[in-house]
């Protein structure tokens, strides 16, 4: 069954997949693809509605992103989002000049006439404004639907046409009304029905596999995160044994949890488990190395060879599957976003290994999908509710070279915070929190001596997506047990720091 789509035309924004994201909580399946997509490949895909995003660059500027005006003439609805706005006022001949003062941050709006687009949206209200130019003579034919102190036009629209757009960002939370606007935009411009939900994925889905691999075996990289977990899960579900799930434990998980990985995964599933232990090696690879990238590709290389070396031992044929998830295909390139990270579930297969295709059941949902599906599948609450975990795990989390020295103390300091948020009651409340070793020494005293050892970054952070996140406000009698343990219990510790820094301006991991 084909459903319902709104297309997202990416010109460079930072909160592309969050519009998306937006788009599908209204039940509405959203794809996000290149404002260099041709124009034949949108008109034939039956988009219910088009979405612009926002971008850093200005339209005036002939090497920023732009679009053939005839995608505006395709009879679909519009919506032009902070740079897509702009964008379009410059399409039709609209004017857009640099702002004497540039608008960040939280703005009162105030609504002018009706519009399909404001429908149940108060005369007054707060949005997040982002942007340095501003549209100064809106094109022929278009009403100003609000404005602001600082932008008379923070939002406009051609009705007849079914061409709207907005100067803020509705997508994000800071936004009052954004819900609401999108909703608008998706049902009453539209006319979506909403019918994107996840039961019918799963069926769809195993049925689809079924079909796919038939009697022939797949082999699955399972990380032990929600991704592969979920994906091995719904193989399982649809093939049972003739799956095998090579898990390579490269000694940089948390404490004690390449023990619970394969204790889970033996229970739960019909399925063949491999375990591959190989701390030294990775240890002996990576002496030296302290660029954060070269980190990550060193450890994502040995990962790989490891894993296809132990793949070529397990495997004839049949299918390889992994577990990508929608934004690891955008991050990576195959998308369309820059590079934000190279991820490690995004590397090429040796050529002396074949299979006769690779599936990634998971390739169309984001994290919170990801996780209602593990959910419904029956996995139990703590591996789908697992925090995110980097590919090269705690190999992120510490800065400059990591040694297996580093790794314990880390590994240590991390159970440690763990262990307080769960018994503090506020685990529930937090989307992730993790420890830091961040390369630095300071000067400490233990009894009558100074020392001079590890200091650990503690990071707490609550968010609805990932993709902008706050740190979390915990409780100070918490954080003092915590740093009180931290201290105590971990040897080479002598000072715990907290970190309170929101996403943007920083990331939610520190390398």
């Amino acid at each position: 069954m084909s459903h319902e789509k709104i297309l997202v035309l990416d010109f460079g924004g930072q909160y592309n997949q969050l519009i998306a994201r937006r788009v599908r909580d209204h039940h509405v399946y959203a794809e996000i693809k290149s404002f260099e997509t041709p124009i034949e490949e949108i008109r034939a895909a039956n988009y219910k509605g088009i979405i612009f995003t926002g971008g850093p660059n200005s339209v005036y500027d002939m090497s920023s992103p732009h679009y053939q005006k005839e995608i505006l003439e395709l009879g679909v609805p519009v919506l032009g989002i902070c740079y897509g706005c702009q964008l379009i006022s410059w399409m039709l001949g609209g004017k857009v000049e640099s702002c004497e003062k540039s608008e960040y941050g939280k703005i009162e709006i105030t609504l002018s006439g009706e519009s399909r687009l404001f429908k149940d949206v108060p005369e007054k209200s707060v949005v997040w404004m982002s942007h340095t130019d501003y549209i100064s003579i809106p094109p022929e034919g278009f009403t100003v639907t609000s404005s602001s102190a600082d932008c008379p036009c923070a939002s406009m629209e051609n009705a007849e046409r079914g061409i709207y757009a907005v100067q803020f960002h509705p997508e994000v939370t800071h936004s009052e009304y954004g819900k609401v606007i999108l909703k608008n935009f998706l049902y009453e411009v539209c006319g979506c029905k909403g019918d994107w939900v996840m039961d019918n994925f799963i069926e769809n889905t195993v049925e689809k596999l079924r079909e796919q691999i038939g009697d022939k075996k797949v082999v699955l990289g399972l990380s032990g995160g929600v991704d592969s977990s979920v994906a091995a899960g719904l193989i399982s579900r649809a093939v049972g044994s003739q799956l095998t799930c090579v898990f390579v434990d490269q000694g940089l998980m948390r404490k004690d949890e390449g023990d619970f990985v394969e204790e889970t995964f033996t229970r739960l599933f019909d399925m063949k488990f491999v375990r591959v232990n190989c701390q030294k090696q990775f240890i002996e690879k990576l002496k030296g190395i302290t660029d954060p990238e070269k980190k990550r590709n060193t450890i994502g290389t040995e990962f790989y060879k490891v894993f296809w070396d132990k793949i070529r031992e397990e495997a004839d044929g049949g299918f390889f599957a992994q577990g990508t998830i929608y934004p690891d295909r955008i991050e990576s390139g195959k998308g369309d976003a820059a590079t934000i990270k190279t991820h490690h579930n995004q590397v090429k297969m040796p050529e002396d290994i074949t299979f006769d295709g690779v599936i990634e059941p998971l390739g169309d949902l984001f994290k919170d999908e990801v996780r209602r599906v593990g959910e419904k599948l029956g996995i139990p609450k703590e591996l789908v509710w697992r925090q995110p975990f980097p590919g090269p795990g705690l190999g992120v989390r510490i800065i400059g070279e990591i040694t297996e020295e580093k790794i314990k103390v880390l590994q240590e300091a991390d159970a440690v915070f763990r262990d307080e948020i769960r018994k503090s009651g506020i685990e529930d409340q937090l989307s992730q929190f993790f420890a830091v070793l961040p390369d630095v020494q300071t000067v400490g005293v233990m009894g009558d001596h100074r020392t001079y050892d590890h200091l650990i970054a503690i990071r707490a952070i609550t968010t609805d997506d990932f993709m902008t996140a706050d740190w979390a406000r915990i409780p100070y009698d918490v954080l003092a047990r915590v740093s009180n343990r931290i201290t105590n219990e971990v040897e080479h510790v002598n000072r715990v720091v907290y970190d309170i820094t929101s996403k943007p301006p920083g990331t939610v991991e520190w390398e």
